[in-house]
């Protein structure tokens, strides 16, 4: 459905990302990928927003490289320059979207969530933003700065972005003024990606896709 497309940074260089487009006018939705790189499931992603009648733009955080192997992709996102990912790539998207017209929001998986996070913190112009399972480190982006709508959607049986973590960011939220909605699974972390059979949990998974359209026409519309 969709097509891969360059598109503008702030600083006026390029960045590619998987375009799957529902027509101007249309609400945007920035989709931010998991530390697999851009691949086929975040395009699918995107392409099932568009059938929903939402612009999803996946920009390119790893310039063409993707794996299947935890090390490397450990290693592809340590590498990773999230400040440039956010201001610049991120940044980048959400201004390509709001050419097409409508609001913006950023969501992602994993490393996506975390930089979901640091998008609702430091990216103008957003309307809203859905994390799954990904935190920051606070001395990057500290949630008690977010100012718009947030929804997260994490597992109780996350070792990496754990039930802690996620009580520590909705007690900021809620201690800065604006308190997120936020909603735990009996699953495990990746538990939305259907990719991976060994913690992909269906039911979970598309209450969460549920949740998640529920809020983005609230807070689109």
């Amino acid at each position: 459905m969709g097509q891969m497309i360059d598109f503008k940074r702030p600083d006026g260089s390029a960045c590619r990302g998987y375009l799957a487009s529902a027509g101007h006018g249309k609400p945007g939705v920035v989709v931010i990928q998991e530390w697999w790189g851009l691949n086929d499931q975040i395009c699918g992603v995107a392409d099932r927003f568009a059938r929903a009648d939402y612009n999803a733009l996946a920009p390119d955080l790893f310039k063409g490289r993707v794996t299947q192997q935890p090390d490397e992709a450990s290693h592809l996102m340590n590498g990773l320059d999230f400040p440039g990912a956010t201001h610049q790539d991120i940044r980048g998207a959400v201004d390509h979207l709001r050419g097409l017209g409508g609001k913006v929001v950023a969501m992602g998986f994993c490393m996506g969530g975390a930089l979901t996070i640091a998008a609702a913190v430091h990216v103008p112009n957003l309307a809203a933003g859905v994390c799954f399972y990904g935190i920051p480190p606070a001395e990057f982006a500290d949630p008690v700065n977010i100012r718009i709508p947030f929804q997260g959607h994490f597992a109780s049986k996350d070792d990496w972005c754990t039930p802690a973590a996620v009580d520590a960011l909705e007690a900021a939220m809620r201690g800065a003024g604006n308190p997120p909605e936020l909603y735990s699974y009996v699953a495990d972390h990746a538990f939305c990606n259907e990719r991976r059979p060994e913690v992909y949990d269906a039911a979970c998974a598309n209450q969460a896709w549920e949740r998640m359209m529920a809020f983005l026409a609230k807070n689109l519309a």
